[in-house]
């Protein structure tokens, strides 16, 4: 059997400079610097803390608390903009 991944329109904001978390989308809970001033956001998976680069896309989970980076190249192949 094949199967399609069902289309689905996701909010996400793009990670753009070093030190600035996005407003809007993160919270204090969710994304936050740690004492080395690296970004970070706290996952659904397994509780787990992730660093941001630039460029990453953040993209809540469907718990609207948790969020999940996505590489710019994923994301460029994966998702296209919906005006």
């Amino acid at each position: 059997m094949k199967f399609r991944k069902k289309p689905v329109i996701i909010d996400a904001e793009q990670y753009k400079k070093y030190g600035r978390l996005v407003k809007g989308m993160c919270n204090s809970q969710s994304c936050f610097t740690l004492g080395n001033n690296e970004p970070h956001v706290h996952t659904i998976h397994n509780n787990q803390i992730v660093i941001l680069e630039i460029g990453d896309w953040i993209i809540p989970e469907p718990d609207g608390e948790h969020f999940y980076p996505c590489k710019p190249n994923i994301f460029k192949d994966t998702y296209e903009l919906v005006e």
